[in-house]
């Protein structure tokens, strides 16, 4: 993905405002990005791949990106959107780079919001 194309297709948050954010505010939750950007506070799509871009900020990596490109995201989603089901692209199942706190305390502020 470049830069600029979103990430949270619901709220319109880019590539590069969660990058942004994250160098600048050192989250130590993923969870934080959502309270602060709305991301993955919708249909809960881009959760996975808010981690990954936490992730590869933390591990201070220079060029932190996603391995898919827009219009193959927005189809991914679409199909999640319709069936609930995601494929396996590496990114999207599993804990996406995170740890075990990080999904905790992801799920205990959804549990909260419910």
């Amino acid at each position: 993905m470049d830069p600029d194309d979103h990430v949270c297709l619901c709220f319109h948050v880019s590539q590069r405002k969660i990058v942004n954010y994250c160098r600048r505010e050192n989250p130590p939750v993923v969870s934080l990005i959502s309270e602060c950007l709305s991301a993955g506070t919708g249909c809960g799509w881009c959760v996975p791949f808010l981690k990954k871009l936490h992730a590869q900020v933390k591990a201070g990596e220079h060029e932190p990106d996603l391995p898919v490109s827009p219009e193959e995201y927005a189809r991914r989603r679409m199909k999640f959107r319709s069936t609930g089901e995601r494929e396996d692209d590496g990114v999207a199942g599993g804990n996406a780079g995170g740890d075990a706190d990080q999904d905790a305390d992801d799920d205990a502020g959804r549990a909260a919001d419910g």
